[in-house]
């Protein structure tokens, strides 16, 4: 007589929930000891529902059968020297942002995943951080053997595990994770489950992905497709564990609004790069950074937040800020990054033409006002051989380690936006209200951060020299893998490859 085959519910049931154990020798609050020191009250674990009833066996063969598909294209897109497809050269420069950036934040999520699978009390919630983690350490695999390729013919690839725990603007990427795997397993859900893979991934993932395939790169659109269904369960189980929250007890909404204004803010500062990305670093252009944000935020985000009103959760209060900050956001990163290209892993360079005119299009109400005429006078200055160089170092926000570079849009957007508190006796500084008030809630997480301008003041970046001895400490390839695009060695190749002048 054959086995009786089991149904799905019942398959679900057996690998997960009757996987837990009972405790009878320990007590059940040493084996969680983070479960209740960040005040969240759960009632019941097995109110946990994992829309997905993904098992581990079902896991293992559905990611094998993935991965079968994924290296084969990798395979076909080197032997075939995809590179060459791409639609020029200035576009890698992107995916170069990409790998030193967010592909480091892949391991960091993979670790945080981990811990929270093992602190959360819950069998259900255990399995499923667990799976996330999996993901995780698979899409920084998949992501790094993807852009070897390119490695192989563009300069600025090489050194992106070695820059990550170093440069300035890496940082800010790095202090987001650091924070929230430093936070205990449930805010650590709301900050990376919730706020970044739920409510901001589509502003990063998808515009990235379009940018990849407008511009001709197979392989960072392959890795995408890959990762796409991983993405939408990591997206259900952010969504999963608001609700579960919300549901289990009403002292637990004010905690989570407090997470939640916390993280949407940082992660919407990470976005700033993304925005710069979209508006000037594709040559082949999907579509705005303020198309993008009115998209994916305030249409699909507003829908969530209606949602989400019957549990007592509000949008936060600064959205009115952000959507005004959509008109200025990535001329102001891009300007920065312009200014001080000596100093960064990957060429700048300045739009053309068709290509101010398409940014003049798009924003209309602002960038013919207050950012054109910057570009047209560092093209000036550049004809004339007085290409601009900031040789200063810019003052970090202490909470995010963005540069002050924002301004005060809802007034004066020539204005910069300095904010600064005091505790105990030294004044720290911050780029927003937002971040002031992230500080001011939890002073002893970022008195101690690892500011890069700081450091490099106090000598931890290669010791006194100057900026050179910085550079070296960073291990950038000053005038090859930086600086202008225009005269550079990766240009040079590309003319070559195509045939050009």
């Amino acid at each position: 007589m054959s086995a009786k085959k089991l149904n799905l519910k019942d398959k679900y049931r057996l690998l997960t929930r009757d996987l837990d154990w009972d405790f009878s020798y320990e007590d059940r609050k040493d084996a969680f000891p983070f479960e209740e020191f960040e005040g969240i009250k759960i009632t019941d674990w097995d109110k946990w529902e994992d829309p997905f009833r993904l098992t581990m066996d079902a896991y293992w063969k559905y990611q094998a059968e993935k991965e079968k598909k994924l290296y084969a294209i990798y395979d076909a897109f080197a032997q075939n020297n995809g590179h060459l497809n791409v639609s020029d050269a200035r576009y890698v420069n992107a995916i170069k942002i990409f790998l030193t950036a967010v592909s480091p934040g892949e391991l960091a999520a993979h670790s945080g995943f981990a811990f929270t699978g093992r602190q959360m009390g819950g069998i259900g919630a255990r399995i499923a951080a667990q799976m996330q983690s999996i993901d995780e350490l698979r899409h920084i695999q998949t992501q790094i053997h993807a852009m070897s390729h390119y490695n192989k013919f563009f300069d600025g690839f090489d050194e992106f595990s070695h820059m990550h725990d170093r440069v300035w603007y890496i940082s800010v990427v790095k202090s987001f994770f650091d924070d929230a795997r430093s936070a205990g397993p449930f805010e650590f859900m709301v900050a990376v489950g919730f706020s970044f893979e739920y409510v901001l991934t589509n502003l990063l993932f998808v515009p990235f992905m379009s940018g990849a395939a407008y511009n001709g790169d197979m392989a960072t659109v392959t890795f995408g497709f890959s990762a796409q269904s991983d993405e939408a369960r990591h997206m259900t189980l952010g969504l999963e564990i608001i609700k579960f929250l919300l549901e289990q007890h009403e002292d637990n909404v004010p905690i989570v609004q407090k997470w939640i204004d916390k993280w949407l803010w940082r992660g919407y500062r990470i976005l700033t790069v993304v925005a710069m990305m979209m508006d000037y670093m594709l040559p082949q252009k999907v579509m705005s950074w303020k198309e993008a944000w009115e998209l994916y935020f305030e249409q699909a985000g507003g829908a969530l937040f209606k949602d989400l009103e019957r549990y007592g959760i509000k949008m936060p209060d600064y959205t009115d800020l952000i959507k005004a900050e959509k008109e200025h956001l990535s001329h102001q990163a891009w300007w920065t990054f312009y200014t001080n290209s000596q100093a960064t892993a990957f060429h700048t360079w300045i739009p053309s033409d068709e290509e101010l005119d398409w940014l003049s299009a798009k924003y209309p109400e602002t960038f013919d006002k207050y950012y054109r005429p910057r570009w047209e006078m560092a093209k000036e200055m550049a004809d004339k051989g007085e290409r601009y160089y900031n040789e200063g170092l810019p003052q970090l926000c202490q909470t995010c380690q963005i540069p002050m570079i924002y301004t005060d849009v809802q007034n004066d957007p020539r204005d910069i936006v300095y904010r600064s508190t005091k505790y105990q006796g030294e004044r720290f500084h911050f780029c927003s209200d937002q971040c002031q008030h992230i500080f001011e809630n939890e002073p002893e997480k970022y008195v101690h951060a690892w500011l890069p301008v700081h450091q490099i003041f106090q000598g931890n970046c290669g010791g006194p020299g100057g900026l050179e001895k910085v550079m070296d400490y960073y291990k950038l390839d000053v005038g090859n893998a930086n600086m202008d695009y225009v005269g550079s060695p990766d240009e040079e190749r590309w003319k070559n490859w195509k045939g050009v002048a």
